[in-house]
């Protein structure tokens, strides 16, 4: 089989993911040898959605560290539109699952201070992601593989876009309902508090390993939505991290408690979390749940 190139020069390897909006593959950059990650979407389906998640990354471009991968090529082949960023490692979703489903609490007060520099950080670019999850949280890969990534920009907007629509009620559901803000459920338009409310149920979810509104059944999708809104609703923070460490409950509730136009505190959220884990007696070494468990594997085989 011949190889498929991308603009002469990005060979398509293998599949590693579809989203929404188009499929990834794992690349190679022949000209370097270095590994990519490319998108692809084809031309007819929603060529706006690609080329508006190209443009956000560049407008989040930063240096090093800044945890937002680097767009390599953006451009048309054949019949697809094609973005090629660079390679990162499994998502926080894989490693839950290598890691039998459950994160230490060391692990996600590592994750905690870096996701919420990362949201801290596309928000003072100007942007609102609307699709925080765990498989949107991607590890770096070699001298970068303790950074955590964001990606996927797909449903991300600029804040002054959402200021001007905050009136509008009624908004579909965005982004993904598990992990979704209670004002996304109501169909209001979201804000700085709904991401970071959002990462609130994924580091609950990390904890527990599922979150309570997960598996609900219900006869047509609407009634799940309305279903899982309603457990969110009447499910307080304390309700909700019943048996966590505090801190878990007074986030959730600090960042449901925010309102459209008020800046959050990112300084003070990483403070809690980060005064927990020195009261564990926890290091800063990097060393994840993952790395550990693969170094034991290695050394027993």
């Amino acid at each position: 089989m011949k190889d498929i190139l991308i603009a002469d020069r990005y060979r398509v390897d293998r599949k590693i993911g579809a989203g929404g909006f188009g499929v990834v593959y794992s690349g190679t950059d022949l000209s370097s040898g270095e590994e990519v990650a490319i998108k692809l979407t084809f031309i007819r389906d929603n060529p706006e959605v690609l080329q508006g998640e190209k443009e956000t990354y560049e407008a989040l471009k930063g240096g090093v560290g800044v945890g937002i991968p680097q767009v390599r090529w953006f451009g048309q082949e054949c019949d697809f539109y094609v973005l090629v960023i660079d390679a990162l490692g499994p998502s926080l979703e894989d490693l839950l699952n290598y890691c039998d489903r459950t994160f230490s609490l060391r692990t996600i007060l590592l994750l905690a201070d870096q996701a919420i520099s990362r949201i801290e950080y596309i928000h003072s670019k100007g942007f609102l992601h609307r699709d925080i999850k765990p498989d949107n949280f991607l590890m770096g890969v070699g001298r970068q593989g303790s950074t955590l990534y964001t990606i996927d920009f797909g449903l991300a907007k600029e804040s002054k876009d959402a200021e001007r629509n905050k009136h509008i009620e009624g908004l579909a559901l965005g982004g993904t309902r598990r992990y979704a803000s209670i004002n996304n459920h109501n169909g209001r338009e979201q804000s700085w508090g709904d991401d970071l409310e959002s990462l609130g149920y994924v580091l609950v979810y990390f904890v527990r390993g599922w979150l309570p509104w997960q598996g609900l059944k219900a006869a047509t999708d609407g009634d799940k939505d309305a279903r899982i809104k309603e457990m969110k609703e009447e499910l307080s923070g304390e309700e909700l991290c019943n048996g966590l460490p505090g801190e878990f409950t007074t986030y959730i509730n600090y960042t449901r408690g925010l309102a459209f136009d008020d800046r959050p505190d990112y300084a003070y959220l990483r403070r809690l979390f980060r005064r927990r884990f020195r009261s564990e007696g926890f290091k800063y070494d990097n060393f994840f749940d993952w790395t550990e468990k693969s170094f034991n594997e290695t050394r027993h085989h």
